[in-house]
């Protein structure tokens, strides 16, 4: 094996314990699971079902895995190199298309379009993974995203709150999973840097230029002068928001 791969390998060992440390402390996967990764072509999804894929391979509760990707519309999405790498993991994809782009861009023409953009995504993923037949989606949300979230609701909303590491919606009959909470973004960037994901650049006008971007660049600020910022704030997270629920 060259030092490329063992490299690879130990990025992705890395993933899988902290996964698995997730889906163990806040029983993610079930027994019998049928598991839909919402995948993005971006590097979080990607990597998400890359070590989803690994992990099945070995886990003690037995569960089936697939993934849908949403195709937004807009020109120039290639998702041909998604389907070849979900077919060497004999992974099933389905692909949807859909005008989202256009809805958010043109019809309603929305000043800031991601919140709209993000709901109708999830709609899309719910509801295609529940005519697959899964019970459950996994989404590829980690350890920064966790912080970040949080942040923007305490700035802009007013209250300390964060999605929870595990939601059932009612209307979709689909439980929604989030298997990355214990990795940092950079480490799905080491893993990303490593191999030879297809990662599908994105597109949309809006990347890079949200909320979340300005929250990303606040912590890079803060944590210079205050090194325990991420885990105290991840800390805070779990002991105020997610057990206090428990």
């Amino acid at each position: 094996m060259t030092g490329e791969g063992r490299n690879e390998k130990e990025k992705l060992r890395r993933l899988l314990s902290l996964t698995r440390r997730a889906v163990q402390d806040y029983d993610l996967i079930r027994e019998g699971d049928r598991v839909c990764v919402g995948l993005s072509g971006g590097k979080d999804s990607l990597a998400l079902l890359t070590t989803l894929a690994a992990l099945k391979r070995f886990y003690p509760k037995r569960f089936e895995l697939s993934a849908v990707t949403v195709a937004l519309g807009f020109e120039g999405m290639d998702f041909s190199p998604v389907k070849a790498y979900c077919d060497a993991l004999e992974v099933p994809l389905n692909i949807v298309e859909s005008d989202i782009a256009q809805i958010v861009f043109e019809i309603r023409n929305e000043q800031n379009p991601c919140a709209l953009c993000a709901n109708l995504r999830r709609g899309a993923v719910n509801g295609a993974a529940a005519q697959m037949g899964c019970n459950v989606v996994a989404l590829a949300h980690h350890k920064d995203d966790v912080i970040e979230t949080a942040l923007l609701s305490l700035f802009y909303e007013g209250r300390f709150y964060c999605f929870a590491p595990a939601t059932w919606l009612e209307r979709a009959q689909v439980r929604v999973i989030r298997p990355f909470l214990y990795v940092e973004e950079k480490e799905i960037r080491q893993f990303v840097g490593a191999s030879s994901l297809p990662v599908v650049h994105n597109p949309c006008p809006m990347d890079r230029a949200s909320s979340r971007a300005e929250m990303k660049t606040l912590i890079r600020t803060l944590e210079k002068e205050n090194h325990f910022l991420r885990s105290n704030l991840f800390g805070a997270v779990k002991r105020d928001i997610w057990n206090s629920k428990s």
